[in-house]
């Protein structure tokens, strides 16, 4: 809600950081938090080391910029299921060449994202479909509704490789 210049809400539910943040604008932290230095994201405040960012809609809002290009972010909620699966021939190259690549993928529309975590921060149901795999061939999936937030996570592996 805004009420002139200032952002009202109702509750704690209402703000994500930057991370909850980055996957609602299909663009990276670091971006968002480059939008967040130069207050382009209306009512974000920073508690501490913690940055709080307004959800309106359901999304964070961005103002645009009156020079350079076009912002790239989704302006919308996306209205697609998010499908998290194994990648078994990852795990099996891994195994033997003893490296560690994310074997997780994490499918939003046509967004691949490789990670080696996924958190979902909402309600999903695992799918076991052997007569109609996915397009990448996975019998098993997470589906998770369009309204949930998932944050994928990368391991940095040192000295292994």
């Amino acid at each position: 809600m805004k009420y002139g210049d200032r952002f009202y809400f109702k509750s704690m539910s209402d703000f994500v950081g930057t991370t909850e943040a980055a996957f609602l604008l299909n663009i990276s932290v670091s971006r968002v938090k480059v939008l967040l230095q130069q207050e382009r994201i209306p009512g974000a405040t920073k508690e501490g080391r913690v940055w709080k960012i307004p959800l309106i809609k359901g999304i964070p809002q961005v103002k645009e910029c009156d020079r350079g290009l076009r912002g790239t972010w989704r302006r919308k909620r996306c209205d697609k299921t998010t499908r998290i699966h194994v990648n078994k021939p990852k795990i099996d190259r891994n195994r033997k060449h003893k490296s560690l690549e994310p074997v997780i993928t994490v499918r939003q529309g046509s967004r691949k994202t490789y990670c080696h975590t996924a958190e979902v921060k909402g309600s999903c149901r695992i799918v076991y479909q052997p007569d109609n795999p996915l397009p990448c061939g996975a019998v098993v999936w997470i589906e998770v509704l369009p309204d949930t937030v998932v944050i994928p996570q990368s391991l940095i592996p040192i000295g292994v490789g």
